[in-house]
């Protein structure tokens, strides 16, 4: 990955929506080697998708805690299903395994308190190997969905 590769992923990253031509003409290249690059990009996962990044607000989803997750045991299967069970809670909008303690940070949305408890109560406190869930409320996103540095 060279220089123009990196100038056509940051443009990318700061609108999805360019055309080949728009992009071409930002990062300085004619449109058929642009093509060409976008492509090889894409095909080699540099570029693993493209997609529109929705307010949480505009849905309905004006909640977010950040919950860390400590396992009971680390063994392969325990750890496969809990990521196999948190995968299926559509919520969790990120989820990281850690080193050390806690295992897990969750990244999880919701309408409001009530609904954040809820799925506390009947999704996350019964993932399978949970040994304990500790939560806490994210208050502002100072820096949110930034582009990866050149």
């Amino acid at each position: 990955m060279d220089a123009l590769d990196r100038k056509i992923l940051t443009e990318l990253q700061r609108d999805g929506r360019l055309t080949v031509t728009e992009l071409a003409a930002r990062v300085k290249l004619s449109v058929s080697p642009c093509h060409r690059r976008l492509r090889d990009l894409e095909q080699e996962g540099a570029i693993r998708g493209y997609r529109a990044v929705v307010d949480p607000g505009a849905v309905g989803l004006n909640f977010e805690a950040l919950v860390f997750a400590t396992l009971r045991w680390e063994d392969s299967g325990t750890v496969a299903a809990f990521e196999e069970a948190v995968a299926a809670v559509p919520h969790v909008l990120q989820a990281q395994r850690l080193f050390g303690e806690p295992d897990y940070l969750l990244r999880v949305a919701t309408a409001d308190l009530a609904a954040f408890q809820q799925l506390y109560d009947q999704r996350l406190a019964r993932l399978p190997g949970v040994q304990r869930l500790t939560s806490t409320l994210v208050m502002k996103h100072v820096v949110d969905d930034r582009p990866l540095p050149e």
